[in-house]
């Protein structure tokens, strides 16, 4: 099955005024969000010398991101998208308002400003999976990857300017200027999301409710192999590589003696890395497979980290953090892909939530581990230690594969509806599943395997228990059973079967030597009011 092409290249969506407006707008927030980072992270140098207390700036922002980021993909999926976002960007504009009032009156503490980082933080964790999953609604099918492309672009472009402007505002008027900027700046999003012309939400008679969709969710980040060979290799990643982000700013003052300014630079330098990175990245794909890429991304990124530990010049510092950027932005998307890639469209939302989770997670725990090292180790044995714990976890996790993600995961919808007596209430379960087959005996070996494999798909559709059983009187009369938590779960377990999941199903059902289909059978919990236990 081919994939649609682009109708007009990679900046197709930018020929569509909805998706334009809100991405120029994201552009400017994320500029603005880049800008109050570089001010909170430098005025903790001024409050503190500590690289714990320098290194707890970066994990105040990352931690909410780790709380917070599956029940934000739940959210995403059962709120209108429009008003959620606007709530967050009205959130993290009183963190800027207060930030800014704070720094203007000489009040901002360290706990403070540590305080107003992590509610920040939580509106950073709200907003993520929402603005990734709007791209669907702002674009023509056709145009969607090229728009994902665009958001990514914007990204590293603001990454590239708001830490260069906001270290040049931060030096020439202070922090409530570079605050106020950040302010203005969400008065600009929202002003687009007010402006952007969304249709409602369609009813739909099986739409999940917050607490189902987050156990659905987690099921299947639980059954789904292929999510954990690529958070596993996420966690790794980036609980090393965090020691440069976490001590940057110690980096740029203490061994290079920059100022504010140059610490802008030196993050403007990243972002720029990143865009260069971003736009060879094709022809480096063409050459070589995600795992080489990866592990690229670790050889560059521990060879920065040991060139800052050195303390050389402060150009030279400027050139290695432009390959920071490429790194970066190539550990970033090769490792993002391969999550899309293993999550079908129904789930996506909360897959990429958890993988946020432990992204967020692991640069949290490493900024605080980091910073620990930092007070014992210093700032250069820490950057040492960091990259080479980066290079040799690299070489070690080369050996576990990233998936291929080839699968296809579009849904086949070739589960025939159950047949029902009456009318089934949604809420009604849970629900029973009994598929009869029956299997020579000499096929039984492989076809117990088959069904194994089969049983990740059951669990990761919706399923909470799985087994399989033999006739007493008929050991070739095998009966797969499973159970889901409702009716309305089983019937979201129907569409949620992908061309994937029925190849797996064929091969199972190949073993089957009966005259007819397998079997089918449904049984539901069975309520007796007043009945009271023994």
């Amino acid at each position: 099955m081919t994939s649609p092409k682009s109708s007009g290249g990679s900046f197709a969506p930018l020929a569509q005024p909805v998706f334009a407006v809100l991405w120029a707008a994201t552009v400017l927030g994320n500029t603005g969000s880049f800008m109050r980072d570089v001010a909170s992270s430098w005025l903790m140098t001024d409050l503190s010398a500590s690289p714990a207390a320098v290194a707890m700036v970066q994990a105040a922002g990352t931690l909410p991101i780790f709380l917070l980021a599956i029940p934000a993909g739940v959210l995403t999926d059962i709120l209108d998208r429009r008003k959620f976002l606007i709530a967050v960007q009205l959130l993290l504009a009183s963190v800027s308002i207060s930030l800014m009032v704070l720094a203007q009156t000489g009040m901002l503490s360290v706990s403070a400003l540590i305080g107003l980082t992590f509610l920040g933080g939580i509106g950073a964790a709200l907003m993520g999976p929402t603005w990734q999953a709007i791209v669907p609604e702002l674009v023509k099918r056709e145009d969607v990857k090229s728009a994902v492309a665009l958001n990514s672009l914007g990204i590293n472009i603001a990454r590239s300017i708001g830490p260069a402007a906001g270290g040049l505002l931060l030096a020439a008027f202070g922090a409530g200027i570079t605050y106020g900027a950040d302010v203005a700046s969400y008065i600009i999003v929202i002003a687009a999301l007010v402006w952007w012309p969304r249709a409602k939400n369609a009813n739909d008679a099986l739409s999940e409710n917050f607490f189902g969709a987050f156990r659905a969710g987690l099921r299947y980040t639980r059954a789904s192999r292929p999510l954990h060979v690529v958070l596993l290799r996420a966690a790794i990643f980036f609980a090393f590589a965090s020691a440069v982000w976490a001590l940057l700013p110690l980096v740029a003052r203490q061994l290079l003696g920059g100022n504010a300014s140059f610490y802008g630079i030196l993050l403007g330098a990243v972002g720029a890395g990143a865009i260069g990175g971003a736009l060879i990245m094709p022809k480096l794909r063409a050459k070589f497979d995600a795992d080489a890429l990866l592990l690229g991304s670790a050889i560059v990124t521990a060879l920065v980290m040991g060139a800052l530990s050195l303390a050389p010049p402060q150009w030279v510092a400027i050139v290695v953090l432009l390959f920071l950027g490429a790194a970066w932005i190539t550990a970033l998307t090769t490792l993002n892909g391969a999550a899309q890639a293993v999550l079908p469209n129904w789930v996506r939302g909360r897959g990429l939530a958890v993988y946020l989770t432990v992204f967020n997670g692991a640069m949290t725990a490493g900024s605080l581990g980091w910073g620990a090292v930092g007070e014992i180790a210093g700032i250069p044995g820490t950057l040492l230690i960091g990259a080479a714990g980066l290079l040799v976890a690299g070489l070690i996790m080369h050996r576990l594969k990233l998936p291929s993600g080839e699968a296809d995961l579009v849904p086949s919808n070739h589960w025939p509806e159950p047949l029902v007596a009456e009318p089934v209430a949604h809420d009604r379960g849970p629900v029973l599943i009994l598929i009869e087959y029956h299997v020579e005996k000499h096929h039984r070996t492989a076809f117990l395997h088959a069904l194994d494999t089969l049983s990740d798909e059951r669990r990761r559709d919706g399923a909470y228990g799985w087994g399989v059983t033999e006739d007493s009187a008929d050991p070739e009369k095998i009966v797969e059973w499973f159970m889901v938590e409702s009716w309305a779960e089983h019937l979201r377990q129907h569409k949620r079967v992908s061309h994937a999941d029925a190849d797996l199903q064929g091969k199972v059902l190949a073993y089957h030597t009966g005259p007819e289909k397998p079997v089918v059978r449904h049984f539901l919990t069975i309520n007796r009011p007043g009945r009271v236990s023994d």
